[in-house]
C-alpha cells in the first residue's frame, strides 16, 4: 500500500536505507499515529534488506518477550526452525550478533525494536544490553540500521534520545510523528476513495484530529454525518471507548493524566500552572505533576505557552488534541448516562442542531488552527521569526472596565504585532457595526494594558471567508481562510 502524507518522514527513511553507515533511529508519536505501519511499509518494499522486526508486548514478562524475540530470530533467519529461548537479554543479543555476521557484507539489515518501552520490563536489563551491543558491534558495522520505536514520547526521549549513560548521543536520526495536518487528511481520504469538501473535512478533523487510524475507519459513499455517527456515537465505534484505552496505553496511573487533562480541557482559554495547582492538589502536581504536564505535552495532547507579555504569571497550558476535546464534551455525557443503554441513530444530527455545538465548532476550529500556525504566518506573508503567541486581560473583581482575549497574535520583528481574530462560520463572516467595535475595543484594550509602542495589524482567520464591508475594508489587513490551512508547508 502507499505511504501518504508522510513525504518528509519518507525522505529520512530515504536517507537512513541509502547511507554507507550505522544508522540508530528512535521514533516517537501517540498511540495509532502510524509509527508501526510506515516502518514495516517502508522496509517491507526493500528487497535488498534483511527485516527483522519483534514488537513489544505490553504488561509482558521478561520471558514472554524474550520468547517473541526469539521466534523473530527464527522467523527471519532460520526459516522458522525452533530455538530455544534465552533467559536473558544478554544471550538473546549475542544470539541475533552472531547470525548477523553471518549474514552478507553488501546485505542492509534493520533491526526494528518496536514499543522498546514494553520490552524493557522492570530489572529486564534491556537498554544495558543495547547499549553494550550497539556501542561494541553494530555501531561500527555499516549494514545496521537501529530503529527503536515507543508510543510514550516521554520514556523514548529519556531513557534513549537523552540518555545518559551508553546511549548517550548514540541516535542519529529522531522521528517524532504528528498527527495529519489538513492537507494530509485530504491526501489520505482521497486515496482511500472518500472525497469531501474542505468544510466537511475539517469537521472530520475537528473529531479525528488528523490520527490516520481513525480516518481509516472511515468507508466511501458516505456524507460526512454518515461517517462520523458510526465511528463516535456507536458502542462497537472506534472513537467510543478508545480515549481510556489511548491513555492506559501511554501512561502508567492514567487516571491521574486523564484528570489533567479533563481540568485543562474546561478552561477554554488555558489554564496556568499556579491554577492547575489548587484545582488538582499539590499532592498530584508538584514535581510529579510537572512531570506529567510534560509528559502530556510530548504526546501531543497540551500546549504550554506563556501568553504575551505574561512572563510573570508563568506556564499556561491549553488543550490542543481534537479527539480528547470532542470525546469529553460529546461522547463521556452519553457514555455516562442511560442513554449509553440505548444509542439510536441520530444522536450525531441531535447534537448539531443544539447551540452547544456552535460554540464547541468555535473553540475547535480554534484549536485547528494553533496546530496550522506556520500556515497562518506564510499566508499572512510573515517572516518565520515572527513569535507566534495569546493574549488575554481579565480585570480584577469590582473593577470598571472590561477584559479582552486575543486567540493568537504575532510579534514581528519589524516593530509590528498581528493580532488575529479567529471565527468559525457556516458562511462568510461579516464584519457588523457591532462586531467591529468590540473588535477595535479589543485593540484599544490590548494597546491600553501592554502599553506597547509597536504598530498593529488586524487579521480575520475564518473558516468561510470574509464578506466584504465597510468595516472590513477599514480594519482588516489580512485574511486567512480555510484554503490556505489545506495548503502544504
Amino acid at each position: 500500500m502507499k505511504l501518504v502524507g508522510r513525504h518528509e518522514e519518507i525522505h529520512t527513511l530515504e536517507q537512513i536505507t541509502k547511507s554507507g553507515k550505522p544508522e540508530f533511529l528512535a521514533i516517537y508519536g501517540r498511540r495509532r499515529i502510524g509509527k508501526t505501519y510506515l516502518i514495516r511499509q517502508f522496509f517491507l518494499a526493500k528487497r535488498d534488506c534483511i527485516y527483522f522486526n519483534i514488537t513489544g508486548a505490553k504488561d509482558g514478562t521478561r520471558a514472554e518477550q524474550l520468547a517473541h524475540f526469539t521466534t523473530e530470530i527464527s522467523r527471519v533467519f532460520y526459516d522458522g526452525m525452533p530455538l530455544v529461548s534465552p533467559k536473558t537479554w544478554d544471550n538473546a543479543f549475542f544470539m541475533l550478533n552472531k547470525v548477523i555476521e553471518q549474514r552478507p557484507k553488501n546485505k542492509k539489515i534493520i533491526l526494528f525494536l518496536d514499543e522498546l518501552p514494553w520490552m524493557a520490563t522492570p530489572k529486564s536489563r534491556l537498554l544495558q544490553t543495547l547499549d553494550y551491543y550497539w556501542n561494541h558491534y553494530w555501531s561500527a558495522d555499516q549494514r545496521i540500521k537501529l530503529i527503536i520505536c515507543g508510543s510514550s514520547a516521554s520514556w523514548i526521549i529519556k531513557n534513549v534520545i537523552n540518555n545518559k549513560g551508553g546511549l548517550h548521543n548514540r541516535v542519529t536520526h529522531k522521528m517524532r510523528l504528528e498527527p495529519f495536518t489538513l492537507s494530509q487528511t485530504k491526501d489520505f481520504l482521497e486515496y482511500n476513495g472518500i472525497t469531501l469538501k474542505p468544510p466537511h473535512i475539517l469537521l472530520l478533523y475537528m473529531v479525528t484530529g488528523g490520527v490516520p487510524y481513525y480516518l481509516a475507519h472511515l468507508k466511501k459513499g458516505l456524507s460526512v454525518a454518515q461517517l462520523i455517527e458510526p465511528i463516535a456515537f456507536t458502542e462497537k465505534g472506534i472513537l467510543f471507548d478508545e480515549f481510556n484505552n489511548l491513555f492506559s496505553s501511554l501512561f502508567d496511573k492514567a487516571d491521574n493524566y486523564i484528570a489533567l487533562v479533563k481540568t485543562i480541557a474546561n478552561k477554554q482559554y488555558g489554564i496556568g500552572k499556579r491554577e492547575l495547582l489548587k484545582t488538582i492538589g499539590k499532592s498530584v502536581l508538584g514535581s510529579v505533576g510537572i512531570k506529567m504536564l510534560d509528559e502530556l505535552e510530548e504526546a501531543g495532547f497540551i500546549m504550554s505557552f506563556t501568553p504575551y507579555q505574561h512572563k510573570r504569571q508563568g506556564v499556561y497550558y491549553r488543550l490542543i488534541d481534537e479527539y480528547t476535546f470532542f470525546y469529553l464534551k460529546w461522547i463521556a455525557p452519553l457514555k455516562n448516562s442511560l442513554q449509553k443503554k440505548g444509542l439510536d441513530k441520530g444522536n450525531w444530527q441531535a447534537i448539531q442542531r443544539t447551540p452547544e455545538w456552535y460554540n464547541w465548532l468555535g473553540y475547535a476550529f480554534e484549536t485547528v488552527c494553533y496546530r496550522h500556525i506556520s500556515l497562518i504566518r506564510k499566508s499572512l506573508s510573515l517572516t518565520p521569526d515572527s513569535v507566534a503567541s495569546a493574549w488575554r486581560y481579565a480585570p480584577r473583581k469590582g473593577a470598571n472596565e472590561r477584559g479582552a482575549q486575543i486567540d493568537l497574535l504575532f510579534d514581528r520583528p519589524d516593530d509590528s504585532i498581528t493580532l488575529c481574530e479567529i471565527k468559525y462560520s457556516e458562511e462568510p463572516f461579516k464584519i457588523t457595526k457591532d462586531y467591529a467595535y468590540v473588535l477595535q475595543r479589543k485593540m484599544t484594550v490590548f494597546k491600553e494594558q501592554t502599553r506597547t509602542k509597536k504598530h498593529l495589524f488586524l487579521a480575520m482567520i475564518t473558516s468561510m471567508g470574509l464578506k466584504e464591508s465597510i468595516y472590513s475594508e477599514d480594519m482588516v489587513d489580512g485574511v486567512v481562510t480555510l484554503v490556505d490551512l489545506f495548503k502544504t508547508g
